[in-house]
C-alpha cells in the first residue's frame, strides 16, 4: 500500500510539474475507487534551503533547496476544499503562499505558488553606528568609497539600475544636527560607490548653502542646499527632482519649497522653481483641482511621493508652513499635490490648506467623497498598477498610525483600507509567512518601502508601537498584496529596539537582519531584491545612532 502511493506521489508530481512548465492545465482523475480525485499542487520559486515542509489538512509534503515544484500526495475530489498553509519554514528563508485555497474541480490543481524570500545579506558600510564616509575622488568609483552615516536621506533609481541617494542628516559627537548636500551613485552590478557632487564638508555652521543661479538654467555650479525628508522622484526622462525638505536655502536653516532637476547626463542641477529663500515662507492653493503657473505648495519636510504611470509627481503631507497674514503656522498636513513635468505647474488635488486637519475615515473599504486621511508626516507610500496611490502610518498630532488609505484619482477619492481609525493602533503579527485578514504592522512613522515586481507593498521598520507593552525602533519585514487586501509577517521581530545580525560581510546567511532603525534609504534592484541603507537606529550592538550600513533582502 505505502509503495502504491509512493509510486502515485511520484507520478503525480511528474505530471504536475510537467503542467507547470507548459501551462496547462487538465483534468488528471486517479484510476482507483468510483469517484475521481485529482491532485493538488503548484509552483515553488527561490527556495535556496532545506526545511520547506506545506500542508494541506493533515497531508503534507517536504520541498528541498532549488525545488521548483510539489504536489500533495492525496487527491482530492471535485467539490472538496483545499488550504496549502506553510508547516515550517525553511532555514534562513520566509516562503508565503499565493493562491493557496479554494474549492477542487475536475481538474488539477496547480497554481498554488510558494515564493521564498530572503535571507538578508550584509553588503557594505559599518556595522557600529555613527561611520565616517569615504568620498574617494569625485566621479569614480573606488572599492573604498562609502557614504557616512546618516538618515532622511533622498533616493532614486534609474533606468540602467543605479541607486541614487542625496543629502540627509546625522548627530555629531556634541549633538549637534548637521545637514548634507552629497550626491552618490551606487552600482549593484559591481558593488560601487561614486560620490557625484556636493559637498563633504559643511560650508557653515550645520550643512551647506544652496548656490540657485538663474531659475531654470543648469548650471555646473549650482546646486542644492544641504537638507533632509525632502520629497524625490525620477521622471520618464532619467532626470532626478528634488523638493523642498527642511535643511539650508541660499543662507539658512528653514523649511523649503524650492524645486530642483538633475541631469544624470550633464551632471548639473537646475533650480526649476520656489522660492530661493525660505525665511518669507510662501505657498499658494489655488482652485482645488486646477493647475496654474502660479500655484505652490507650502514649504515642508517629510511628505511621501508617488509617480505615476504618466510620470506625474503626487506629494501628500508633512510638516509644514501654512504663511499667515501676520502669524505662520507651522503643523502637519495633510493636502495632496500633483505636478506635470510637462508643464511645470502644481494642483491642489484634495485635503486641507490649513494645518493639523482631522482625518474622516467614513466606512472601512467604502470610497467617499468626505472621506481624507489626517495631516501627518514620515508616512510610507506605495502606487499600483492602477494607479492608485496608498498610503500607510505616519506621526500625526495624536500619536503614530497604522491605517492604510487608497486614494483613486480617477475619482479623487479616498478609502480607508486597513488598520485602526485612531491613533497608536497595535500590531498583529499572525503566523510569520502567512497573510490573514486580521494582520497588521504596529503603528510607526518612517518606515522603509518598496513595491515588488507582482505589485506587492513591501514595509520595513520605522517607530512607532506594537503592542502595549513594545515600543521603539523596528526591524520588521511586513508585506501587502493589494489583491488580497491582506498583510504577511515576512521577518524581522516582533520585538522593539533589536541589534542587528550581521554575518560576514558580502554572505547570505540564516539569521542575518539590519538592526532595528527608522528613516532608512531603499531601493529595489531588476532582480527583485530589496536594498537598504542607514537611517537612524541600531547597528550590532543597542545604542541608537545613525548608520551607514548596505544591505541587501534576496527575492
Amino acid at each position: 500500500m505505502k509503495a502504491r502511493i509512493r509510486r502515485r506521489e511520484i507520478a503525480s508530481r511528474k505530471l504536475v510539474t510537467q503542467f507547470v512548465l507548459v501551462g496547462l492545465i487538465g483534468a488528471l482523475p486517479s484510476c482507483s475507487g468510483n469517484s475521481p480525485t485529482y491532485p493538488v499542487g503548484g509552483r515553488v520559486s527561490g527556495l535556496s534551503a532545506n526545511g520547506l515542509i506545506l500542508a494541506n489538512g493533515s497531508d503534507t509534503v517536504r520541498v528541498s533547496s532549488n525545488e521548483t515544484s510539489f504536489v500533495f500526495s492525496t487527491w482530492l475530489a471535485a467539490g472538496a476544499p483545499y488550504s496549502v498553509t506553510i508547516q515550517a519554514q525553511p532555514a534562513g528563508q520566509t516562503c508565503l503562499v499565493s493562491h493557496g485555497t479554494g474549492m477542487a474541480t475536475s481538474v488539477a490543481v496547480i497554481d498554488v505558488t510558494i515564493s521564498c524570500t530572503g535571507p538578508w545579506t550584509w553588503t557594505g558600510g559599518a556595522a557600529t553606528q555613527d561611520a565616517a564616509g569615504d568620498y574617494g575622488t569625485r566621479g569614480i568609483a573606488a572599492a573604498g568609497n562609502v557614504p557616512g552615516a546618516r538618515e532622511s536621506s533622498m533616493t532614486w533609481t534609474d533606468s540602467v539600475g543605479n541607486f541614487w541617494l542625496f543629502g540627509g542628516t546625522y548627530f555629531d559627537a556634541n549633538g549637534d544636527l548637521f545637514f548634507l548636500n552629497d550626491l552618490w551613485r551606487y552600482t549593484p552590478s559591481n558593488g560601487l560607490w561614486s560620490w557625484i557632487s556636493g559637498s563633504k564638508v559643511s560650508g557653515a555652521l550645520y550643512g551647506t548653502p544652496g548656490i540657485y543661479g538663474v531659475q531654470g538654467n543648469a548650471s555646473p555650479n549650482s546646486m542644492p542646499g544641504s537638507r533632509a525628508s525632502a520629497a524625490s522622484w525620477i521622471d520618464g526622462a532619467g532626470n532626478l527632482w528634488l523638493f523642498g525638505g527642511f535643511g539650508y536655502d541660499s543662507a539658512n536653516l528653514s523649511y523649503l519649497n524650492d524645486l530642483w532637476r538633475y541631469s544624470p547626463g550633464t551632471g548639473e542641477w537646475t533650480w526649476v522653481s520656489g522660492p530661493s529663500s525660505g525665511s518669507t515662507p510662501a505657498a499658494i492653493y489655488g482652485t482645488r483641482g486646477v493647475s496654474a503657473p502660479a500655484n505652490l505648495p507650502p514649504q515642508r519636510e517629510g511628505p511621501v511621493t508617488w509617480i505615476d504611470s504618466s510620470g506625474n509627481l503626487w506629494m501628500f503631507g508633512g510638516t509644514g508652513v501654512i504663511p499667515g497674514a501676520n502669524v505662520n503656522t507651522v503643523g502637519l498636513l495633510n493636502d495632496l499635490w500633483s505636478y506635470s513635468p510637462g508643464t511645470g505647474e502644481w494642483t491642489w488635488v484634495s485635503g486641507s490648506n490649513t494645518a493639523y486637519p482631522a482625518a474622516s475615515y467614513g466606512t472601512l473599504g467604502m470610497a467617499a467623497p468626505s472621506n481624507v486621511p489626517d495631516g501627518r508626516d514620515s508616512a510610507t507610500s506605495w502606487i499600483d498598477s492602477a494607479d492608485n496611490l496608498w498610503l500607510f502610518g505616519g506621526n500625526s498630532l495624536g500619536g503614530f498610525h497604522n491605517d492604510l488609505w487608497k486614494f483613486t484619482p480617477s475619482t479623487n477619492q479616498w478609502t480607508w483600507v486597513s488598520g485602526a481609525n485612531t491613533p497608536n493602533g497595535l500590531g498583529v503579527y499572525g503566523t510569520q509567512g502567512s497573510s490573514a485578514a486580521v494582520n497588521v504592522p504596529g503603528s510607526r512613522f518612517a518606515a522603509a518601502s518598496w513595491i515588488d515586481a507582482s505589485g506587492n507593498f513591501w514595509l520595513f521598520g520605522g517607530e512607532g508601537v506594537s503592542n502595549p507593552q513594545t515600543s521603539g525602533l523596528f526591524n520588521d519585514l511586513w508585506m501587502f498584496s493589494p489583491g488580497a487586501d491582506q498583510w504577511t509577517w515576512v521577518g524581522g521581530s516582533s520585538s522593539a529596539d533589536v541589534a542587528g545580525v550581521y554575518g560576514t560581510l558580502g554572505k547570505a546567511a540564516p539569521g542575518n537582519a539590519p538592526g532595528a532603525r527608522e528613516s532608512a534609504a531603499a531601493w529595489i534592484d531588476g532582480a527583485g531584491n530589496l536594498w537598504l541603507f542607514g537611517g537612524a537606529g541600531i547597528g550590532n550592538s543597542t545604542a541608537g545612532a545613525e548608520l551607514n550600513d548596505l544591505w541587501q533582502y534576496q527575492r
